[in-house]
């Protein structure tokens, strides 16, 4: 499959990048330390048409396809280093816009969306619990119908933007009795009564990216804000993870190609036992790994956002794209850090950053194991 851009892709994708590289990484390494977020980066991205890449114009956004879309936010990870700040555009986009652009009703669409795609809100996904993992419709949360009112009751955690969210699709369950066939998805705005927040969660990496837990007691949600049909939150929930497993780890293909330059510079540079290191056979080992991972991981992100661009079902292709992209992240990564020896486990040379925000990327999303698990079940296993 030729996957040739267009002039006009070309560039938007290098815009995007000189933008990023640009505008997005000053002040990385103290705000990485205080796990701050970059609200001005955000805006500016919102600017850049970013957030409303594959919006339909109608409500905002720019109305790319998927495979448009996926190669703009490739750009986006290669000149961006701040890769919570990206993150956070991503759980945005693909856990709250694209279920709205598939479910919503065209009140919803008109209601929600200008303001999502322009930056003005922040939005957030609600889905995870306490004692659910990655059994995630084994939630406790419930929605009981009072009048035009939903109660909703119970509480979510690793909540990506829910400190700073504006609304948060939170998925309940109407009727527990009937198990996955209960569980519905609601539009919660941050000033619905009975809406709390938890304390900041730190984590290892994306320190930027803001998470927390969040709480619903007897929570008012008007029933105009439910998203979908009662107990359509099973098939809302794997259309958006079908966008997310696809297309989240974009950014990271862009990420492995700036490792790879950078590495491969380095290693031109950097003289030992009177020789550029990258003339010993064991640091090309490394460097040509990198090189074929990356090609790997664009080839099957690339495939996957063709097959969703053309309507296609891309449950599998998404599965492999995230669990390739995931694991070759981690390993770019940690060969730059060796190919830097010394230097690449210190904060200045920026490695270590990194490989702390790629390990996430096995975990979010669903982790490695259950990606293994949906392709291994669609091979027929």
């Amino acid at each position: 499959m030729d996957f040739a851009w267009s002039d006009e892709q070309t560039h938007l994708r290098e815009s995007i990048a000189s933008f990023a590289r640009d505008e997005l990484n000053d002040g990385l390494a103290e705000r990485d330390r205080k796990g701050e977020f970059n609200r001005e980066g955000w805006k500016k991205c919102a600017r850049m048409g970013v957030h409303g890449l594959p919006v339909p114009v109608a409500y905002g956004g720019l109305g790319m396809d998927a495979l448009t879309t996926v190669g703009v936010l490739e750009s986006l990870g290669y000149g961006c280093e701040d890769n919570g700040l990206v993150f956070s555009i991503n759980a945005h986009m693909w856990t709250l816009e694209m279920p709205l652009v598939g479910f919503g009703t065209d009140e919803q669409k008109k209601k929600f969306l200008p303001k999502l795609t322009s930056g003005e809100w922040i939005g957030a996904n609600a889905m995870s619990e306490p004692g659910s993992g990655s059994d995630a419709y084994a939630m406790a949360t419930t929605a009981r119908k009072k009048g035009d009112v939903y109660l909703l009751n119970g509480s979510k955690v690793f909540c990506s933007n829910g400190p700073i969210a504006d609304v948060y699709l939170a998925f309940a369950n109407v009727d527990p009795a009937l198990g996955a066939n209960g569980v519905t998805g609601f539009l919660v705005e941050r000033t619905a009564p009975g809406l709390a927040l938890g304390k900041h969660t730190e984590k290892m990496g994306l320190r930027t990216s803001p998470m927390c837990e969040v709480f619903f007691e007897d929570c008012e949600v008007p029933e105009a804000n439910r998203l979908g049909r009662e107990g359509a939150g099973k098939m809302l929930f794997a259309d958006s993870m079908s966008w997310e497993r696809g297309c989240i780890l974009a950014s990271a293909v862009g990420t492995m190609r700036r490792l790879l330059e950078t590495s491969v510079a380095y290693a031109k540079e950097r003289e030992q036992f009177g020789q550029p290191i990258g003339k010993f056979q064991m640091v090309q080992s490394k460097l040509v790994d990198m090189q074929v991972r990356l090609d790997t991981a664009r080839a099957l992100l690339y495939q996957a956002a063709y097959q969703k661009s053309r309507g296609k079902s891309v449950y599998l292709e998404a599965a492999m794209a995230k669990l390739y992209i995931s694991e070759s992240w981690i390993e770019c990564a940690r060969h730059a850090m060796q190919v830097r020896g010394g230097y690449g486990y210190t904060v200045e040379y920026k490695i270590e950053r990194e490989l702390r925000d790629a390990l996430g990327s096995t975990l979010y999303s669903g982790t490695s194991e259950i990606q293994r698990t949906i392709i291994a079940s669609l091979m027929g296993l």
